[in-house]
């Protein structure tokens, strides 16, 4: 399973060249441990386009999971041992098989074209690669199992990088970061972070009020 860069609209390229350039404390503060430990997993940031232009997708994680519920979220999971090297083509394999069972998502239209830098989410342990896909053959998707996920949806890029859709995340915790506001959805925690950084790099981000706060409670 190979990354592939070709064929890829010309509105990507921002994209790639972020991928080729961005270095991992530039995403994050949040590294995975020196020791090796954490879970190794995979996100898949797909990028496709229709009538409302580039857009991403994405799902919400269902209410009742233990870590992260209720989260809009990539795609994504642990490695299984069948996905292979966690250091090699293991996190493409965990990425795309993790989308179809989320999503109901045709792996066969989705080309791989780039790996951001691995990162680490603290409260459940994980360390997660981004996969960074282009939905070349868009097809249906939807909930596959409603004890995973809530929904599945897609958001336009239009929409992320619009100033009124931006905000702060205010967690009682302290934790404070980026979040977006779109498709009735709160995007916050890691994926925004993630998002945010995508967009800044790309060229595509907008200014915007980060002096405007959106609270979370403890449940979040």
């Amino acid at each position: 399973m190979a990354l592939s860069r070709d064929g890829l609209p010309a509105w990507l390229d921002p994209v790639v060249r972020a991928a080729e350039t961005v270095r991992p404390t530039q995403l994050s503060r949040f590294l995975p441990p020196e020791d090796g430990s954490g879970r190794q997993s995979a996100v898949l940031i797909l990028f496709g386009e229709d009538e409302r232009g580039p857009q991403l997708l994405l799902m919400e994680r269902a209410s009742s999971l233990r870590s992260h519920a209720g989260q809009p979220s990539f795609p994504g999971g642990a490695l299984d041992p069948e996905d292979g090297d966690p250091q090699g083509e293991g996190p493409l394999r965990a990425a795309l098989r993790e989308a179809e069972e989320e999503t109901g998502l045709d792996p066969s239209g989705v080309q791989l074209f780039g790996v951001l830098p691995r990162l680490y989410i603290p409260v459940s342990g994980f360390v997660v690669t981004p996969v960074l896909g282009w939905w070349r053959e868009p097809t249906p998707v939807g909930v596959v199992d409603p004890n995973e996920t809530a929904r599945v949806f897609t958001v336009p890029v239009a929409d992320l990088t619009h100033p009124d859709n931006r905000a702060t995340a205010i967690h009682p915790s302290g934790f404070h970061g980026p979040a977006f506001l779109v498709e009735s959805a709160l995007v916050w925690g890691f994926t925004a972070g993630v998002i945010d950084r995508l967009l800044h790099f790309a060229g595509w981000e907008r200014p915007w009020d980060r002096d405007k706060q959106v609270p979370l409670d403890w449940r979040a």
